[in-house]
C-alpha cells in the first residue's frame, strides 16, 4: 500500500459488511445496484473471491467482488469494483484489483481475468487496461452482452475484457 492507503486495511469482506457495500455501489452513480440481499449473500458465498478496504475504524469504504466461473476454473471473473467518493484518487481500485488477483492466483491457480465494463465506464477501462499492461498481459475486448439483451430498459452494452495470461505481482 502506499503513503496514501497506510491508514486502511484489505481483507475478505463479512456478511456485516453486505449493507456498507451496497451504500457504496449505489453512490457510485456508476455500477448497476443491485438488491441489498445480493451484497449480503455475496459477503457470505463469494468473500473468498473478494475484498473490502477499510478504514481505520473497519468500516469498508471500497470492495471488489469477483467469483471463479465454474466452467473455467482458470478464470476469476471481477462483478464490481467500488470505492467510496472520499476516498478516491488513492489508487485503491486498482490495489484492491492487484490484491485480489494475486491471492486468488495464489489460492486458486487463476490465470485469466475477466470483467465486462459498459462503453461509457472510462475510469473502469483505465483500471483494467492499466491492470494488463503491469501484468504485461494481453487485454482482449469483445461484446459479451449486447443492448437487446437487457430485459429492463435501455442499458449500454456490457464489453467482456479477458486478461491474461496473468504473471505474479505488478
Amino acid at each position: 500500500m502506499t503513503a496514501a492507503q497506510a491508514d486502511l486495511q484489505i481483507d475478505r469482506p463479512r456478511v456485516a459488511d453486505g449493507a456498507a457495500l451496497w451504500r457504496i455501489a449505489r453512490d457510485s452513480e456508476v455500477l448497476d445496484l443491485n438488491s441489498s440481499y445480493s451484497y449480503l449473500l455475496w459477503c457470505r458465498d463469494f468473500a473468498a473471491t473478494s475484498a473490502v478496504v477499510r478504514d481505520g475504524h473497519g468500516v469498508p469504504v471500497g470492495f471488489i467482488t469477483g467469483y471463479v466461473r465454474p466452467d473455467s476454473p482458470d478464470t476469476l471473473l471481477v462483478w464490481q469494483v467500488a470505492v467510496d467518493g472520499t476516498y478516491r484518487g488513492r489508487g485503491l481500485a486498482a490495489t484492491l484489483v492487484d490484491g485480489l488477483a494475486d491471492r486468488v492466483a495464489r489460492e486458486r491457480g487463476i490465470t485469466i481475468l475477466e470483467t465486462t465494463i459498459s462503453p461509457d465506464n472510462t475510469a473502469s477501462q483505465r483500471l483494467f487496461t492499466s491492470f494488463a499492461e503491469r501484468r504485461g498481459a494481453r487485454l482482449e475486448r469483445e461484446v459479451l452482452f449486447d443492448t437487446a439483451v437487457f430485459p429492463d430498459g435501455p442499458h449500454e452494452p456490457e464489453v467482456l475484457y479477458r486478461i491474461g495470461p496473468l504473471s505474479a505481482g505488478g
